[in-house]
């Protein structure tokens, strides 16, 4: 292996997409995967350990998701290069990635070029999203921010929860619960509780596990 290779660290729950992105990286000249790990919870270490130049980020994982990871790697290495790569492009996805300090988000049909050229993009010190995912960023932060307490609520709503339910769970009256869901509609721009699910998993607020 070249010492001027691009090292790539590969963090993704999926066996077959680490096996194809593996296999992608080592067919490119100057690229080579340093490691690669099956879940965020290990990520850290993994870069410890690798040191590597460019992190792939996978966002939905079991036990730590990409999100997470991210932040936990920055928070030590503030340097580090991460590109988040998924199969979600909700607008709440994206805003939370880029928050965290991903350098990139690219979503799992984005074509092989695309990918290797974002690697070489992120290596040398840029940033890039390409034109779908900055757009549904704008969607994002053209929206009212949630508070913690009406994601808790949305959360519950979109498990099926009555509002006697979301009260008892969360320790509220059932009058703060509809106080809380007329804020919810109100932010979201829709009309009643189903409005509410539709947009909160259209946007990737919430997701089905």
């Amino acid at each position: 292996m070249k010492s001027d290779s691009i090292r790539i660290l590969i963090v993704d729950d999926h066996p077959a997409m680490r096996a194809g992105l593996r296999a992608l990286i080592t067919s490119e000249a100057g690229m080579e995967v340093a490691a690669e790990c099956g879940d965020g919870s290990v990520a850290l270490d993994a870069y410890r350990v690798n040191q590597p130049d460019v992190v792939l980020m996978d966002l939905r994982m079991p036990i730590l998701g990409g999100v997470e990871a991210t932040l936990a790697i920055r928070s030590e290495f503030p340097d580090a290069r991460i590109i988040v790569n998924t199969t979600y492009d909700g607008d709440e996805d994206i805003f939370r990635a880029i928050q965290s300090g991903a350098k990139s988000y690219l979503t799992k049909n984005m074509s092989k070029e695309e990918i290797l050229g974002t690697i070489r993009h992120v290596y040398e010190g840029g940033t890039l999203l390409p034109s779908q995912v900055e757009e549904r960023l704008r969607e994002r932060l053209g929206r009212p921010e949630l508070t913690k307490r009406e994601l808790d609520v949305l959360d519950l709503l979109v498990k099926g929860r009555s509002n006697k339910e979301i009260a008892d769970f969360l320790n509220l009256s059932e009058d703060a619960v509809k106080s809380r869901l007329k804020g919810l509609f109100l932010k979201l721009d829709v009309q009643d509780r189903t409005g509410a699910v539709v947009s909160a998993l259209r946007h990737g607020i919430i997701h089905l596990e």
